[in-house]
């Protein structure tokens, strides 16, 4: 029985529309796009896009927060969420699959000197390296960074992925530790930043790591904006240590106009893109998560507050 499920949509993407997708997938279910809807009666489920601070906070016998978005950073912030309720991250097929087609686009891209050439006005023909003689890294080895280390694999490239476990990962050397990050990032021709953000990985981009890569190296960062010192990165395209960067993520977002990011022509910035939430599909995984939340099974993607994903 679903008429008793009492969920509020806590986003401003489009929350009538993920309403309706719920009311499908759960008939009968009292969907609220407003707090002020809901009255004073609980509100087991909540879900999640970045509400503004104090909104989830404030919903009444919140059992459950089910985040539209891979990354929960957000949501651990102090008061943002009650202590004791639960917060499953979105872990959907469909937002992998975007953000491995991303990953590829700018690493082969900048491989097969795509950037280069279309800035010539001239018959220009530069230096082609097959990918087996490329060494690519990945930072992050779980359901993103792990897809697209074994993609980057099987196209032919030398992979090495990091993380905090050292998770193994089909077709790649696997790293773990301060000591593996520094193996993993000297001499890579190119780093690919999946990682969730965490005290840890704060700043992990940074002069140092672009100081061990091959030089004329290329970065792409997807993970999160506070990974990346961009001072640093903008000082190691301008002395050649770092030949290029694609960015689709940022520590102000929109990236304010006049940013020295935008004006960079070693630069690609996307605007928060390579892996956006498929609402039917985000949806259906949610429903799911609420179905076992009510039979007492363990709900997948359950964030660990004290890992910090």
């Amino acid at each position: 029985m679903t008429q008793d499920i009492r969920i509020l949509i806590a986003s401003k993407g489009n929350p009538q529309a993920l309403a309706e997708g719920f009311r499908t997938e759960l008939p009968g279910a009292a969907v609220f796009t407003d707090p002020a809807e809901a009255g004073a009666g609980p509100v087991p489920y909540v879900v999640a896009g970045k509400p503004d601070p104090g909104v989830i906070a404030a919903v009444p016998g919140v059992e459950l927060i089910l985040s539209l978005n891979a990354g929960i950073e957000h949501l651990l912030a102090p008061g943002a969420v009650p202590e004791g309720v639960e917060i499953a991250r979105l872990v959907d097929p469909a937002m992998t699959e975007g953000m491995a087609d991303w990953c590829l686009a700018v690493v082969l891209a900048w491989h097969r000197n795509l950037h280069l050439y279309r800035a010539d006005t001239e018959w220009t023909r530069r230096s082609e390296v097959l990918s087996r003689d490329r060494v690519v890294t990945v930072l992050g080895a779980g359901a993103l960074g792990g897809r697209v280390a074994r993609l980057l694999a099987q196209i032919g490239f030398e992979t090495r992925v990091w993380s905090r476990s050292g998770r193994a990962v089909e077709g790649a050397q696997s790293f773990a530790g301060p000591e593996g990050l520094v193996r993993a990032t000297t001499g890579a021709d190119a780093v690919v930043n999946l990682l969730p953000l965490t005290p840890e990985t704060e700043n992990l981009l940074d002069a140092a790591l672009f100081g061990r890569m091959a030089r004329g190296g290329f970065v792409a960062s997807a993970g999160r904006g506070q990974h990346l010192v961009e001072a640093d990165l903008l000082a190691a395209l301008d002395s050649g240590q770092i030949g290029a960067a694609a960015l689709d993520v940022f520590r102000a977002e929109p990236l304010p106009p006049g940013d020295p990011l935008w004006a960079h022509p070693g630069i690609l910035v996307t605007p928060h893109v390579a892996a956006p939430t498929q609402a039917g599909s985000a949806v259906r995984i949610m429903a799911e998560n609420i179905r076992r939340h009510r039979r007492g099974d363990p709900i997948p993607e359950r964030v660990d507050r004290a890992r910090g994903y």
